[in-house]
């Protein structure tokens, strides 16, 4: 059943004038067409106005811009816009996100709940996280801020009940034979002439392992052996796959969430980069395809308001939705998996994939 300009209007006007905190809130602006939605997000953005603007792009769905912060969402039901209009009228109030979600609690308990899962639903209940972020795969963020260990953390899940082998996925991306085989470590690289010759290559070097559902294959340039054998790449029966790279001289840094082959993005010709992600907002479109991760984050916020570093925030919300991780003791301890690279020229993964 499609959405009405005039049923969100009605509905809004009812809503809002049943509550104090929601009695001064305007209504929204709503575009005739895309592109004026866009024009006029863009327009208001750079003139600095906060106000909300909705498009009805006649498939039953209702298109939303916070112009301010560059901030989209994507409704299904009546009940979504209203919740998304209010949350925008009390966010304009100030305030972080805990102050934001009591006035929404207070208003409706039901939004408070949905404003503390991040979600555009109820979720009935919102359990705290409870566990110390840095424990887990946030552990990494800051240094690889600074591409360190690595410049690119790939992972790689197969069907429920299989595993990708890491040592095959090694091979197959060029590591050593002779160093997968004897499995070698990295503080069996850093032992010869104290580490001096390691240095010198690490940048030739790759780590390599598997945590929970994930098998993990860190390095810096471009493998020389990606996906030589794609039969061979096929066996190892991966579904999922995530890669996050870093350019720090460029103060780029980015996120591939790939599923049967396919990137998982709202708009598959654009880059997803971290430094998008501003705390208190959502980096992906909500009520999108990764809005899972925009969930992850919120929880993550409120749960953790003394994690300021938004990098960290950003991985341990990837922990929480999709269970990646790195072992940290392994990488501290030198027990890692490593090898170098064993030369052979062979393109990028990413342009075969």
């Amino acid at each position: 059943m499609k959405i009405t300009e005039r049923e969100i209007m009605e509905s809004w006007r009812r809503t809002a004038d049943g509550h104090p905190l929601l009695r001064e809130s305007g209504p929204p602006a709503f575009a005739p067409s895309e592109e004026e939605w866009d024009e006029w997000a863009d327009l208001a953005e750079g003139e600095g106005d906060d106000r909300l603007f909705l498009f009805l792009p006649g498939d039953g769905t209702v298109r939303g811009r916070y112009a301010a912060v560059q901030e989209q969402f994507v409704a299904r039901e009546l009940a979504q816009v209203l919740y998304l209009l209010a949350e925008h009228a009390i966010r304009r109030r100030g305030g972080g996100p805990e102050e934001v979600a009591d006035a929404l609690g207070r208003i409706d308990p039901a939004w408070g709940r949905r404003f503390r899962d991040g979600g555009l639903d109820d979720p009935g209940t919102v359990a705290a996280c409870g566990r110390d972020p840095l424990e887990g795969f946030a552990w990494v963020a800051e240094s690889w801020h600074e591409q360190a260990p690595y410049t690119t953390l790939a992972f790689y899940r197969a069907a429920p009940g299989r595993t990708v082998d890491p040592e095959r996925l090694a091979l197959l991306y060029g590591a050593d034979p002779a160093q997968v085989a004897a499995g070698t470590r990295l503080k069996d690289l850093l032992a010869k002439d104290g580490g001096r010759s390691h240095w010198d290559r690490q940048w030739e070097s790759c780590a390599y392992g598997r945590e929970g559902e994930w098998t993990f294959l860190l390095h810096h340039d471009s493998p020389p052996g990606a996906f030589a054998d794609k039969e061979a790449y096929a066996a190892l029966g991966i579904e999922e796959s995530v890669w996050l790279s870093a350019t720090s001289a460029k103060a780029i840094y980015t996120l591939d969430y790939l599923r049967g082959g396919r990137l998982v993005s709202d708009d598959p010709e654009s880059v997803l980069e971290l430094i998008w992600y501003e705390r208190g907002r959502a980096p992906h479109i909500r009520g999108g395809v990764l809005d899972f991760h925009n969930r992850a984050l919120r929880r993550a916020e409120l749960d953790h308001p003394g994690l300021t570093d938004t990098f960290a925030l950003y991985f341990h919300a990837l922990e929480e939705s999709l269970g990646l991780r790195l072992p940290r003791r392994d990488f501290e301890e030198g027990l890692v998996r490593t090898a170098y690279w064993a030369g052979r020229t062979r393109p990028d993964p990413k342009e075969t994939l």
